[in-house]
């Protein structure tokens, strides 16, 4: 069966953004065979959702991981309850929906130059994306404590049962993400071994 990774990138952002590069050279150095993911989201996040579902499903008889950070890693989450599927959460937002009150409501895609607004209706429905934990074991949650967008406290309340991963200082970037991987990847292969068992 078909390996897959699919990275989701956060809020504004996009496959060039530096984890997703990071996260693709590694896997093409060390690990060919498995497919790597990380499409350009729609900046309506059930549009981006029904994406990511469609890609997924999409791919036939594959096995999927996931890593999302940010708002990908709200994503991430909820496709992680819908499919099964294990996944990694680098410094992942928990209440979106919360957070983006406070964000100007006329925004511009940094990359993809899309001008566009966070009506109501957004804020809705990034709500009804939110997802209970029902597999503890199926998360690896990566924390740094100096995150200047996110309260970490957030995630590392939610995650508590999780595997949790608090790293003090850093920022909402995830600095060093990249010394992370062979961790993330030996994760993966961990929830495989248990799946297979």
């Amino acid at each position: 069966m078909q390996e897959n990774i699919l990275y989701i990138h956060g809020f504004n952002s996009s496959p060039l953004s530096l984890k997703a590069q990071q996260t693709r050279d590694y896997l093409a150095l060390n690990y060919p065979e498995t497919g790597f993911y990380c499409p350009q989201l729609a900046t309506s996040s059930r549009e981006a959702v029904d994406q990511l579902q469609s890609l997924m499903e999409g791919e036939g008889d594959s096995r999927w991981f996931l890593i999302g950070s940010s708002l990908g890693g709200y994503f991430a989450h909820y496709l992680a309850e819908k499919y099964a599927r294990p996944a990694v959460l680098i410094n992942p937002a928990v209440k979106p929906y919360q957070l983006l009150t406070d964000y100007p409501r006329e925004q511009t895609h940094p990359y993809t130059g899309e001008r566009y607004y966070i009506g109501d209706g957004e804020l809705d429905a990034l709500k009804t994306l939110e997802s209970n934990i029902s597999l503890k074991n199926n998360y690896l949650v990566m924390l740094q404590t100096g995150d200047e967008v996110l309260n970490y406290r957030q995630a590392e309340e939610k995650y508590q049962d999780c595997h949790l991963h608090v790293q003090r200082g850093g920022d909402h970037s995830f600095v060093g993400y990249q010394e992370h991987l062979p961790d993330i990847i030996q994760f993966f292969q961990l929830t495989l071994s248990a799946e297979k068992a």
